[in-house]
């Protein structure tokens, strides 16, 4: 399979303040499952729980996914978003390690939670609260399973070089020379591109900058670029992202909150997953992937320097090969430290 690149920041995200025309993102990026502590609830409660509260591997233990009798498990993933093939992928690949035959379909967002409500599909791993995804548990919640939230730092930005003097978007104003006067942004369509221009630029008055609006790849060129000639740069960005592991670049600090706060990435089963294959739903509980591990494996999976969204399989393999301790501690429920 191969899956449409760099285009994470578009359609779904832009109902919220990380809306991205549905990685890193329509998506990028959701809120919350039992995992921070929250009772026992497997479902999500028409939208009832408090999600907001969810710690990525609140719930570890260790997961004996061998024993369970259903081995044939279908994920769905977001076109798009990198990091939902990334997670997908990687579940694959640990699942089918100990005999399971597992098939990981893509899916625009609002076609694949209908598919898990239904029952068509055994879970999605890429679900944004508390704002992206929210209608959509506010729709389906009685009939999805949480099972674990995995990502905490979903979130769009601006970025810069990691060698730039800048250090918050407050000091961009008194640099407009640094950074030729000009901020590399993405599609006009994209959420992280409506709050850029109507909460960034406004709240802390960046007004003479050029905002150039163009496109996710042509953005990437020109992070790749300057940072290559050793020049200062100022990107729209958001995290998931594998830019952050291919390219010197480090997000700025927000003191106002005008870029919006992070949101946190959960996975939601079909009804009566948990009975079906309690190891696999503790595997999924068991999940913490760090802005490290999820930009290498994005790197590897997505840039051009690697697979560039070709063979995903073949790129966690390689992933994998190369971070086996993670892979132990996850079914030792360990990621969580």
């Amino acid at each position: 399979m191969k899956v449409k690149k760099l285009m994470p920041l578009t359609g779904a995200l832009a109902a919220g303040l990380l809306a991205l025309t549905a990685c890193g993102a329509t998506d990028a990026g959701g809120s919350g499952d039992e995992g921070g502590g929250s009772s026992d609830d497997s479902a999500a409660g028409g939208g009832e729980t408090d999600w907001a509260d969810c710690t990525p591997g609140a719930e570890s233990a260790e997961a004996d996914v061998a024993s369970d009798e259903n081995k044939e498990i279908t994920i769905g993933a977001f076109n798009g978003w990198d990091e939902s093939f990334a997670a997908a992928h990687l579940t694959k690949h640990v699942l089918e390690e100990d005999g399971f035959t597992v098939a990981v379909e893509a899916f625009d967002a609002g076609p694949a939670f209908t598919a898990v409500a239904e029952g068509d599909i055994d879970f999605v791993m890429d679900g944004w609260l508390p704002v992206t995804h929210e209608d959509y548990i506010e729709q389906f919640g009685d009939d999805l399973e949480a099972a674990g939230c995995w990502y905490d730092n979903a979130k769009l930005t601006l970025a810069v070089n990691e060698d730039s003097e800048a250090q918050s978007i407050a000091d961009l104003p008194d640099m407009v020379d640094d950074f030729g006067g000009t901020i590399y942004g993405i599609e006009a369509g994209a959420g992280l591109t409506r709050v850029t221009e109507e909460e960034a630029i406004p709240t802390y008055g960046l007004e003479d900058y050029d905002f150039k609006v163009s496109s996710t790849p042509a953005m990437l060129a020109e992070l790749q670029s300057s940072t290559d000639a050793g020049e200062d740069v100022l990107v729209t960005l958001w995290r998931p992202h594998w830019a952050y592991d291919a390219f010197p670049v480090r997000d700025l600090e927000d003191p106002e909150g005008a870029m919006g706060d992070a949101e946190i990435i959960y996975n939601f089963a079909r009804p009566g997953f948990a009975d079906d294959n309690p190891g696999a739903t503790q595997l999924l509980k068991n999940l913490v992937i760090d802005d490290e591990n999820l930009s290498s494996l994005e790197n590897v999976m997505f840039s051009d320097e690697n697979y560039g969204g070709e063979d995903l399989d073949g790129a966690v393999d390689e992933w994998v090969g190369d971070n086996e301790q993670f892979v132990e501690d996850w079914k030792a429920g360990a990621l969580a430290g």
